[in-house]
């Protein structure tokens, strides 16, 4: 008997409609029906039955299924290397030469601040971010807008023989600062960036053209 109840008393514990046969000592037991038979009542369960004397039987209570609680998907967080790939595809770049950039931005630091305040992967300027309706400091914002304001550049200078140059001495120093000179500005960080990134991008290209 003994064992009956604890096993019964383990299945109770399941998510089933049905009722429970309150027993005098306490213990509640799981059916899915039951009948009385003279002396006896019949607890039918799992295709099984269970006899108990009507004695040992204080009442009959309801069981109103519960349902489970819905389980929420478990996501990985995903890479900055991941992020990147992802953005360049969604806005028609290269990835290697979204990764070339965020490599000479940030060495991939979600973290990165730099001296003038650019922010995070993609090294955005807050009026850069605000532009684009990121939070800088969100990692996947922060790649997204990165990304879309590298390809806005290269749209603007399309039909320049330096386009790609252009476009990142841009992400460097500004727009305002290329159209001035009419190409790379002859600042040092600017010029070191763009070929660093070239280089970079060149050398990211070479296994695949093997």
């Amino acid at each position: 008997m003994i064992l009956k109840l604890a096993v019964l008393t383990v299945l109770a514990g399941s998510c089933w409609a049905g009722e429970f046969a309150v027993l005098s000592t306490g213990f509640r037991i799981h059916a899915d029906r039951h009948e009385t038979v003279g002396a006896m009542v019949r607890l039918y369960a799992n295709d099984g039955v269970t006899e108990l004397a009507a004695t040992q039987v204080a009442g009959f209570e309801p069981d109103e299924e519960v349902p489970k609680p819905a389980e929420l998907p478990v996501t990985t967080p995903q890479s900055p290397e991941e992020l990147v790939t992802e953005a360049a595809n969604r806005n028609g770049l290269p990835p290697d030469f979204v990764r070339s950039v965020v490599a000479v931005e940030s060495g991939y630091r979600a973290s990165a601040v730099s001296r003038k305040g650019a922010i995070g992967l993609m090294q955005l300027m807050p009026a850069t971010a605000r532009e684009y309706g990121a939070d800088p400091h969100d990692p996947k914002q922060n790649v997204e807008a990165g990304t879309q304001y590298l390809r806005d550049l290269l749209w603007k200078y399309r039909n320049d023989d330096h386009q790609v140059s252009r476009a990142l001495a841009a992400y460097n120093a500004g727009p305002k600062a290329v159209d001035k000179y009419h190409g790379i500005p002859p600042y040092r960080e600017t010029l070191d960036y763009v070929e660093r990134v070239l280089r970079k991008y060149e050398k990211r290209l070479k296994p695949s053209a093997d």
